[in-house]
C-alpha cells in the first residue's frame, strides 16, 4: 500500500490551475528556496521535539521519540512550525492513496479536478501515478505543480495519465538559479523544452525579484523565447509574506514594484506577449 506525507489539503481553490480545484501539498523538497512561502514542506520532520514544548493548547506530543500530533486539539495557531528551526513541520498525515481518494470522490461534484504540490509533490511518483489513474477514471483532470527538479522524461506512464504540468523557472542563469535554490537547473530547462515539446505545459511561472533587474531579465526573454507564445506565462511578483528570515536577508521585506513587471512584459516582442500574465 503506498502512503505520502500530505502537508495540507485546500478543498477548493481558484488558483492552482483551471476552474475549482483541489490543491494536495505534499511534503519534502529538494530545493531550499529562499524565497519560499511555505518552508515548513521543505524537510521531513526529525522529532527533536522542540515544538512540543512550546504548544499553546498540548496537541503534541512525545511517543516512543517521535512527534505526535493531534489535529483534534490543534487551533491551527502555527506556534510548531514558528519554533522548528529544521524547515519542516509535525502536522503532516500520512495517507493511503485510498484514504486520499476517497476524500477526493466527496468532493467530487464541486471541483473540475486535483493540482498536487508541495514541498514537491515528485518526490512520490508511484503514488501520483496510483492517484492520477483513480482519479482521472471518476472524470476529474490531474495537474502537478512542480519545480522541475526530477526529469520528466523518466516517467512516462505519469505524464501519460497527467492533464498538464504547472513548472517553475526560478532562473535560467545557472548561478542565480543555485543562490536561489542551493541547486542545479540543467533538468529543470530541459523539462521546460521537453513538456512544451510533449504538450503537457499547463503554465510556467517564475518569480520576479526587487532589485534584480538583470537576473529577472535573462529569465523572463529566455522563458518566453522558448515559449513561443504557445503557453500561459505568469510573472509573478515577490512577495515577502511567509518567507523565512535567511530569505528576507537576502531578498529584502518589499513586494516588486509594478513597474519591473511592466518593463519585462515590455521587454518581450509582440510575438511573445500574448500569454504573459502579471500576478
Amino acid at each position: 500500500m503506498l502512503i505520502a506525507p500530505i502537508n495540507n489539503i485546500i478543498d477548493f481553490s481558484n488558483v492552482d490551475g483551471p476552474g475549482n480545484r483541489m490543491s494536495i501539498f505534499f511534503q519534502k523538497c529538494p530545493n531550499k528556496c529562499l524565497f519560499c512561502h511555505n518552508p515548513e514542506t521543505i524537510n521531513m520532520c526529525i522529532n527533536c521535539g522542540d515544538c512540543v514544548e512550546t504548544c499553546p493548547v498540548n496537541a503534541l506530543e512525545m511517543i516512543n521519540n517521535k512527534v505526535i500530533w493531534d489535529k483534534n486539539k490543534c487551533i491551527n495557531c502555527d506556534t510548531c512550525i514558528k519554533t522548528c528551526k529544521y524547515l519542516s513541520s509535525p502536522k503532516i498525515t500520512y495517507m493511503s492513496v485510498d484514504e486520499l481518494f476517497e476524500n477526493i470522490k466527496k468532493h467530487k461534484m464541486f471541483i473540475k479536478g486535483i493540482t498536487v504540490s508541495g514541498g514537491e509533490s515528485m518526490e512520490y511518483p508511484d503514488f501520483l501515478l496510483e492517484l492520477f489513474t483513480r482519479v482521472k477514471s471518476i472524470g476529474l483532470t490531474c495537474l502537478i505543480d512542480s519545480s522541475g527538479y526530477y526529469s520528466f522524461k523518466e516517467y512516462p506512464e505519469l505524464l501519460d495519465v497527467c492533464d498538464g504540468v504547472m513548472l517553475d523557472v526560478k532562473a535560467t542563469n545557472k548561478e542565480f538559479y543555485h543562490y536561489l535554490t542551493g541547486n542545479d537547473n540543467k533538468v529543470v530547462m530541459e523539462n521546460l523544452k521537453y513538456l512544451l515539446e510533449v504538450n503537457k505545459l499547463e503554465e510556467v511561472r517564475t518569480i520576479i525579484f526587487p532589485d534584480k533587474k538583470k537576473e529577472n531579465e535573462e529569465t523572463v526573454l529566455k522563458v518566453a523565447e522558448i515559449l513561443n507564445n504557445k503557453v500561459r506565462y505568469k510573472l509573478i511578483k515577490y512577495r515577502p509574506f511567509g518567507v523565512r528570515l535567511e530569505g528576507l536577508k537576502e531578498l529584502g521585506n518589499l513586494i516588486t514594484e509594478d513597474e519591473e513587471v511592466n518593463r519585462l512584459q515590455m521587454l518581450v516582442s509582440a510575438k511573445y506577449r500574448d500569454k504573459i500574465v502579471i500576478i
